[in-house]
């Protein structure tokens, strides 16, 4: 009887030993976010699987759309005939935050995929791509600030979503709801700028400068902690940029590698870009 209840208590104190344990993790991984202003939070995660080029770290801005309001602008609304950093769009337009907004065509200005505002469309048309992003409801008391629709989910409709929401930008999906990776493995790999929405609904703007296969890349955000469940493709190679001044708090980040395009990470400056997604606080939210 003695030796059973020592067993057992050997027992209940090893369960009581691995639930501290796992909290002290869970506990870690929330503190592993720096706070910079409400509503805001910025991450650095050290990829498991190393890249061959840089420092394989992967930049996380996360950002709550109840406080923080997204725009994605370009040539075509500002009728320049070029583009710019995401640091000089967000300084013309009072950015706190800039990312690419996508992929554009040829003529240096066109979006690929629609993208659109109540303003402004720069892309009236819907190619195949598979994800949207869309942002600032019409009705956001029935309907999240923020959210990325996978077009191939069952009861998804394009039209619903340019009914219900001012705002709409399609990429190129990289990770499809509730977190399933959606790219095979490939040789090709590229800096890449990415748009993410986790768990709670929040933004997420992803760079890397340090080269990934999407595959991979995909697998070390979901096994990162960031409750990441949709992420769409952005812009890879040189071009690919994040731009960030909040308080004391300024970041610009821009991308190098890209296989047959630039191999190599000796990339100084950033590109211009004809289009730009960014963020600034609510009228009603402290900065």
């Amino acid at each position: 009887m003695r030796a059973r209840f020592h067993r057992q208590g050997r027992g209940f104190f090893f369960v009581i030993l691995c639930l501290a344990l796992s909290s002290l993790l869970v506990a870690r991984s929330s503190s592993d976010w720096q706070v910079i202003a409400p509503g805001v939070d910025l991450k650095f995660v050290t990829a498991k699987k190393p890249s061959s080029v840089g420092d394989s770290r992967i930049v996380i801005l996360r950002m709550d759309p109840n406080l923080w309001q997204l725009e994605a602008v370009g040539i075509s609304q500002t009728r320049e005939s070029s583009g710019h950093s995401a640091r000089d769009w967000s300084q013309r337009h009072k950015f706190s935050a800039a990312i690419n907004a996508g992929m554009f065509a040829t003529d240096y200005k066109t979006h690929l995929g629609y993208m659109g505002s109540s303003t402004h469309v720069n892309n009236s048309h819907q190619n195949a791509y598979q994800s949207v992003a869309a942002f600032e409801p019409r009705d956001p008391q029935s309907l999240p600030r923020f959210h990325i629709y996978d077009l191939d989910a069952p009861g998804i409709h394009f039209q619903d979503i340019q009914k219900n929401y001012t705002s709409a930008l399609q990429n190129l999906r990289l990770v499809k709801r509730p977190g399933l990776n959606q790219w095979s493995q490939r040789d090709r790999k590229w800096s890449e700028a990415a748009l993410g929405e986790d768990d709670a609904g929040r933004i997420l703007f992803i760079y890397s400068r340090s080269p990934f296969s999407m595959h991979d890349l995909n697998a070390e955000l979901l096994a990162a902690g960031i409750d990441l469940v949709a992420a769409q493709h952005l812009e890879g190679g040189p071009e690919a940029q994040l731009y960030l001044h909040v308080g004391d708090v300024e970041m610009e980040l821009y991308g190098s590698y890209e296989t047959s395009f630039k191999e190599n990470d000796s990339n100084s400056a950033a590109w211009p870009v004809p289009n730009i997604l960014g963020v600034r606080p609510r009228t009603h939210a402290a900065h």
